[in-house]
Order: structure tokens, then C-alpha cells, then sequence
């Protein structure tokens, strides 16, 4: 039981990113999000890995590289986005 606990915490975990990445992806920029708060998540995720692997600890690896693969998603539509600021404001309907 307590396998399927890590596992399925694990999981939850590693989709938190998902909807963020996929909003990302669709949008083709992350211009909401703070350049620094994508380079630490990376970085501690990154570095908590580092830490776990030697454990095999398999949901926390899981949960760790899922992270930084969605993570780095979402960096690389916020470095080099599929869009400018001048065509997502074009865009905008007035309200």
C-alpha cells in the first residue's frame, strides 16, 4: 500500500507542470512566467534527482524527470516563443 501511495503521489506530482506546458505549447509563449522561477524549478529539480538516483527510489525519479521534461518546455517557449507581445496584443478582443 504504501508502494501505491509513492507512486501515485509521484504521479500527481510530476502532472503538475502538464496543464502549464500544454498552455505553453498551444499559445507558443510563456511570457506570464518569471524567467527565474522557471531557471530555479529546473535547477532544484535538477539537483533532487542528482539526489535520488543513487536511492532508486523509482516514484521520485519518475516524479523528478517528468518535472524537468515539462519544465524545460515550458523555459523553451518562454526563451523562444512561437509569438510576440505585439501579435498577442492584436489578438485580444477589447472587453
Amino acid at each position: 500500500m504504501l508502494d501505491f501511495t509513492g507512486w501515485l503521489g509521484g504521479i500527481l506530482l510530476a502532472a503538475c507542470g502538464l496543464p502549464q506546458a500544454i498552455k505553453s505549447y498551444r499559445q507558443k509563449h510563456s511570457f506570464g512566467l518569471s524567467i527565474w522561477f522557471l531557471y530555479m524549478w529546473l535547477g532544484g529539480e535538477v539537483l533532487v534527482l542528482v539526489y535520488v538516483l543513487p536511492k532508486w527510489h523509482w516514484p521520485l525519479i519518475f516524479n523528478y524527470t517528468a518535472n524537468i521534461l515539462l519544465v524545460i518546455v515550458i523555459l523553451y517557449y518562454r526563451l523562444w516563443p512561437g509569438i510576440t507581445l505585439t501579435e498577442i496584443k492584436s489578438k485580444q478582443r477589447p472587453l
